[in-house]
């Protein structure tokens, strides 16, 4: 070989990315597509990276990890799949029901697991609970079943609430799923909805305008898109002075009120076990999705008393966690 050949093929080694060396190496791959972005979603990444870990998958041994963030973008989701599929990885690893959809449609052979979705059966993602079929599989999150729920602890902590603003990315499968049961339930109870749907990061003020001298307190229906801009939500609701209700602690961390939901960490690690045995041989369709049981209900004190709101210390005595 002449030198020169020699000394381009060794630039061009240096140069390849992480999925050929990876390829290369016998490494099993999983395309991770983060539905919001790397800084509000690292608690989660790292509860499933520790976990494959206890499990014998350590990055960058036996194990790549190739990231991509859609920042919350729907835009995003497709091209991303689409890119998991042209890298072929293992296992495509992501949450929330519009990623999984974009996921599903790029590809029917590589295996697809959600780490949480609103209702994977009404979605159309899996054919039932306990026979998934096809190749995805994962964790629900019970979403709609507990709406009214979270309506239930609202009503405690604005007592005598009769008009409930609503919003949601009616781009999100799962969210607009949500949107529906919050309207029908609220409907039961008297409550007068103020529906407002966003599609992008722009409309959530528009929707904060919309809501003034019409509402008494902010029900979110919860995506990437909306999970991305939790800050930008809180910040508008508490100028509004709109008491809010989430389904994801995360957010209450952030500033909001109230939520009720299962614990998001929790389900990272166990996600990181489906796809243990999914790279181990077993099929998605043979992993029947599973639901949480346990709920865990959050309540920012701080933000209450921004509020000016008394929080019912019954209501503080069941949280399993206050934010003081």
């Amino acid at each position: 070989m002449r030198r020169r050949e020699f000394i381009g093929l060794v630039g061009g080694m240096a140069a390849w990315p992480l999925a050929a060396l990876a390829q290369q190496s016998g490494m099993r791959r999983i395309g991770f597509l983060g539905a919001a972005t790397s800084s509000v979603a690292n608690q989660w990444v790292a509860a499933f990276v520790q976990r494959l870990k206890e499990l014998g998958w350590i990055e960058n041994q036996n194990l790549a990890i190739e990231y991509r963030w859609a920042e919350g973008r729907s835009e995003r989701f497709a091209e991303i799949a689409n890119e998991f599929v042209r890298l072929k990885v293992d296992v495509i690893m992501t949450w929330s029901g519009g990623p999984v959809i974009a996921a599903k449609q790029a590809t029917t052979v590589i295996p697809i697991v959600f780490a949480l979705q609103t209702d994977p059966v009404g979605t159309g993602l899996v054919a039932s609970l306990s026979r998934p079929g096809g190749n995805v599989t994962g964790l629900s999150v019970e979403q709609t079943d507990t709406v009214g729920k979270r309506l239930d602890l609202l009503q405690e902590t604005v007592p005598g609430l009769k008009r409930l603003a609503i919003m949601a990315n009616v781009a999100g499968p799962g969210a607009v799923l949500e949107m529906a049961e919050v309207v029908a339930a609220a409907q039961t109870l008297g409550i007068e909805v103020v529906p407002s749907k966003i599609q992008k990061a722009d409309d959530i003020a528009v929707a904060f305008d919309s809501f003034k001298g019409r509402a008494e307190a902010l029900y979110i229906s919860t995506d990437p898109l909306v999970f991305t801009n939790r800050i930008r939500i809180n910040t508008l609701a508490q100028s509004a002075r709109l008491p809010t209700m989430y389904s994801q602690r995360e957010y209450v961390e952030a500033g909001g009120l109230v939520s009720y939901g299962a614990n998001i960490p929790s389900l990272f690690r166990r996600s990181a076990e489906y796809v243990d045995k999914i790279l181990r041989g077993v099929k998605p369709a043979d992993l029947p999705v599973e639901e949480p049981t346990k709920f865990d209900l959050v309540i920012n004190l701080t933000t209450a008393k921004a509020l000016g709101l008394t929080i019912p210390q019954a209501l503080l005595h069941r949280a399993d966690e206050v934010i003081e």
